[in-house]
């Protein structure tokens, strides 16, 4: 059954910690990959740089590796350290959530921030089969809210659920949660580069999406029923980091990973490139320039790839721009390198080289879950 394992909570200033279970979130050592989510420290936003962002239907992603459901739009926004307060000590960043609206949740409502893991990442977990290792999901979270809060595990097509409830205490104060959850024994989990473990925090959740907390069951749960609805109340803010998913039933201090090792593992899935950079590519024909785009890890799989700015291309003193022209992948084969074709030009010479740069925008290059 769900199980909070410890609570621990510290003052807005970052003042005095009461400490319990060993889950203060002091310096240890680097191990790895003990922990299964990325970026649960919210320090790593490509995307966005630090600025707001409100959450439509189309399941944006937003600090990297967490993603924002809703089913109506423009009910809550997601900014890195929104409000501005002291984050936990020992952390800079959290992921912070604001309601835009009082929202009343009809049954078949659905509003909350997850990670989906990839299946290797996960694989040695061994759920879907007798002697599923129990996980622990530890976190520091603060709302303007009080009550009980909802969340859940569920499998990559959202054919098994497990919700799960904590409490929050105090209003406006960083208190830090676990969750035991007994490995699932049923159901389908990828155990490859497809989406196996979802972890989820509900921020209002209707009747349908919403289980029983404490067990696992066949269906898209996203949430406990009766949990506190965040987008209920306008203005309300529910601010996380620190999130950790790990072996065991017993939550360990948070796995502190170096910058460099985060960044590379955020860019398995996404990476943003282009603004500055040029591309040297042939041409086919008069419209479309073929380059090479340098990747700085591994993709998980083969891209979507898009662009903002025009691109420009330069072949000696000639200058052509192709204004919204967009880059497409024609190969990919896992390796550190792209080839796509920019196309939309017109008037370029064929079989020549072009430098090609995009005016004061980026290459958006996506292999998300």
């Amino acid at each position: 059954m769900s199980t909070v394992k410890a609570n621990a909570i510290i003052d807005a200033s970052g003042g005095n910690t009461a400490t319990i279970n060993s889950m203060t979130p002091t310096a240890d050592s680097l191990q790895g990959f003990r922990n299964r989510l990325i970026n649960g420290a919210m320090v790593i936003d490509q995307r966005n740089a630090g600025a707001s962002l409100t959450i439509n239907t189309t399941q944006p992603y937003t600090l990297d590796r967490w993603v924002a459901f809703a089913s109506v739009t423009s009910k809550y926004s997601v900014q890195q350290n929104a409000g501005a307060v002291t984050p936990p000590a020992g952390f800079k960043n959290y992921l912070g959530v604001t309601s835009l609206a009082t929202t009343s949740l009809g049954a078949g409502d659905y509003y909350f921030v997850c990670q989906k893991i990839e299946g290797y990442n996960c694989a040695d977990l061994g759920f879907g089969a007798a002697g599923a290792s129990t996980v622990t999901v530890s976190f520091w979270v603060r709302s303007s809210l009080t009550g009980t809060f909802g969340g859940a595990l569920n499998n990559g097509d959202s054919t098994r659920a497990y919700p799960f409830t904590y409490t929050i205490s105090s209003a406006n104060t960083w208190e830090q949660k676990s969750v035991t959850i007994t490995g699932d024994t049923s159901g389908t989990w990828d155990s490859t580069n497809g989406k196996s473990i979802i972890v989820i925090f509900g921020l209002g959740v209707g009747s349908t999406s919403s289980g029983t907390a404490g067990s696992w069951s066949s269906n898209a749960y996203f949430s406990a029923t009766g949990a506190t609805s965040v987008v209920g109340t306008n203005g309300a803010t529910f601010y996380i980091t620190g999130v950790q998913l790990e072996v065991g039933s017993v939550a360990t201090p948070f796995e502190r990973r170096p910058y460099g090792t985060e960044i590379l593992l955020c860019q398995r899935y996404f990476q943003r490139a282009g603004q500055y950079a040029t591309y040297a590519g042939r041409t086919n024909g008069t419209t479309t320039v073929r380059i090479g785009i340098p990747l700085n890890t591994y993709l998980r799989a083969s891209p979507t790839v898009s662009n903002s700015g025009d691109g420009i291309a330069y072949s000696g003193g000639a200058r052509v721009i192709a204004s919204g022209g967009s880059v497409t992948p024609e190969t990919f084969t896992n390796s550190t390198n792209l080839t796509a074709a920019v196309s939309g030009f017109s008037g370029l010479t064929d079989d020549r080289i072009y430098n090609i740069n995009f005016s004061g925008g980026d290459i958006f290059i996506s292999a998300e879950l």
